[in-house]
């Protein structure tokens, strides 16, 4: 059976493009400075219609200068602790890494934003909210997480609650955290576990509190049972795709609050390197026989027909890695999405 992976080209709709919020995920080291990662890095891990978010928050030093704010698919069901050092071995996995010497604690919900979930991890305050982007952003700074206010940011909201009401905010307790030995860069790790048809990883948050012109650089490690298709924009990259090793699935389930890692499964590692002006998509993933979602990767509002990419004569490409033949699509599809390149690559 042939299967499809999708590159979006950067000229979307307008309607949809957003300007910056805080950056929700940033460095980590483990609580004893072991191996600390000199990018952003997330893990997700998908089967059975369920979804697993790992993903680190950072301590700044100033918790009244700071709040992190991670955009989600579907209602959580669980959020807590990720192992140890989960994402250092990812890194350590494909070569880069560099060594280095829950209770309710929060105010009442405010009008418009629902309460969903509290939760206390180590030093890290963690509250799951639904609402709209306006709603979201009063609870939080009347709440001590503190984003920037503005357009940008209202923008930014607007673009994710227009497709998901929910939201996981988290800010350090700064005095838990300086007994804790965390210095500015330190991190923890977060898992949230997401029922949604389809694995999703927010990437225009990144473009948060950062000026256009700057590089920003992530890491985003995928596990899926079978080869996904894939759908996002320009200057993320695949790096690796492949069966995952059984030493690397077995190391990964030794981790701390990681007995749930399959037995086998399909690996992926995507690179982010670009312009922040270039990063105002998603990444959608397909799996298990569904497609990659145009809405879930932030294009459109509606999703576009598959079948009509599909009359237009795209060629196959030799896999993944292999030389992309692309097709510039003119116009608007179906009145929504402008300037989509498409790629198609033939089944393993």
């Amino acid at each position: 059976m042939r299967r499809f992976s999708f590159v979006v080209a950067t000229a979307m709709v307008a309607v949809l493009i957003g300007g910056p919020v805080a950056q929700a995920c940033g460095f980590l080291v483990s609580a004893n400075g072991a191996i600390r990662l000199g990018k952003t890095t997330t893990f997700v891990a998908w089967e059975n219609g369920i979804e697993r978010y790992i993903t680190n928050f950072t301590f700044e030093g100033d918790v009244e200068s700071f709040g992190s704010l991670i955009p989600l698919p579907a209602e959580p069901v669980d959020v807590r602790r990720a192992g140890d050092w989960t994402l250092q071995r990812l890194q350590i996995e494909v070569g880069g890494f560099q060594r280095l010497g829950g209770e309710a604690l929060l105010a009442a919900s405010a009008d418009g934003a629902e309460v969903l979930f509290r939760t206390r991890i180590d030093s890290l305050d963690v509250v799951v909210l639904k609402g709209g982007g306006d709603d979201v952003l009063a609870w939080v700074n009347e709440n001590g997480f503190n984003l920037p206010e503005g357009p940008e940011t209202d923008h930014m909201l607007d673009f994710y609650a227009s497709r998901s009401p929910y939201f996981l905010a988290a800010r350090f307790d700064a005095e838990a955290a300086a007994e804790d030995g965390f210095i500015s860069g330190d991190g923890i790790p977060v898992q949230i576990t997401i029922p949604t048809p389809r694995p999703w990883v927010p990437l225009h948050i990144l473009h948060g509190a950062t000026p256009d012109s700057e590089i920003i650089e992530a890491d985003v490690f995928l596990l899926t049972p079978d080869r996904p298709d894939l759908l996002y924009g320009e200057g993320l990259s695949i790096n690796r795709s492949e069966p995952a090793s059984t030493l690397l699935l077995d190391d990964l389930r030794s981790d701390e609050n990681m007995e749930w890692v399959p037995e086998d499964g399909w690996f992926t590692h995507l690179v982010l390197e670009t312009e922040a002006a270039n990063v105002v998509y998603d990444l959608s993933v397909g799996v298990d026989g569904l497609a990659p979602s145009f809405v879930d990767a932030g294009f459109t509002r509606f999703e576009p027909n598959l079948q009509h990419l599909e009359a237009m004569g795209l060629e196959p490409v030799n896999g993944v890695g292999g030389d992309i033949a692309s097709l510039m699509i003119a116009g608007v599809l179906g009145g929504l999405v402008a300037g989509v390149m498409v790629r198609r690559r033939q089944s393993d």
